[in-house]
């Protein structure tokens, strides 16, 4: 996917007051940032926001914290909340590898993977966010109980990432290669942008709950 660069992006974001900087500072103090203890959830590769903002519209006793890499989709969910008014919500513009640098250990209660990129050369598998290096990442900021939701329509990655759960030391809590027709894991289901489209082309949508 070719993405369109948006002039004044980086700086659009920096002032942003959802914006947060320098994420290293927060660590092990996010409900200090926050302003309360209330559970902390994570979307690594947000996008535009449009799951993570719906999910904090629906549940202002939750925390949300979304990262994204690039500037010029993150500046669209800072957009999204322009009139929504959110204290509930936080993002993060940095690479996903580096997420140990912005989170305490055990900081996290919840970890959302939504149509990540696949990476489908073999010699970068290890830079897909379902893989065993960043299962252990997300091992160290994740509380005990805490768990990780993947959602995809790429049967190579999910097929990979399924692999992956038992290598890392994982077990899975649901799994389903077709969300929208699985009555119970549908229910509460909260659309991305992708899924929308996806979805809408008829591509079945994958999933999977993972816990330790």
């Amino acid at each position: 996917m070719r993405l369109r660069n948006v002039p004044g992006a980086r700086e659009d974001i920096a002032k942003h007051e959802l914006a947060i900087n320098e994420p290293e500072n927060n660590k092990g103090k996010w409900n200090e940032e926050f302003g309360n203890n209330n559970p902390i959830q994570l979307e690594i590769g947000m996008g535009k926001g449009l799951f993570l903002t719906t999910l904090a519209q629906q549940n202002p006793n939750i925390n949300y914290v979304g990262i994204e890499k690039y500037s010029s989709v993150l500046v669209r969910a800072l957009e999204k909340c322009e009139d929504l008014e959110l204290d509930n919500i936080r993002f993060i513009r940095m690479e996903a590898e580096y997420i140990e640098d912005a989170f305490a250990e055990g900081e996290i209660d919840k970890i959302y993977l939504n149509f990540s990129d696949p990476w489908p050369k073999d010699r970068h598998a290890k830079r897909r966010l379902t893989s065993v290096q960043f299962l252990k990442r997300y091992d160290t900021i994740l509380k005990k109980d805490g768990v990780v939701e993947f959602k995809t329509d790429n049967d190579d990655l999910f097929e990979f990432s399924v692999e992956q759960v038992p290598e890392a030391g994982w077990e899975f809590v649901a799994k389903t290669w077709d969300l929208h027709n699985d009555k119970e894991l549908v229910q509460g289901n909260v659309m991305t942008e992708y899924e929308t489209k996806f979805s809408g082309m008829g591509h079945p949508i994958h999933k999977y709950i993972i816990k330790r």
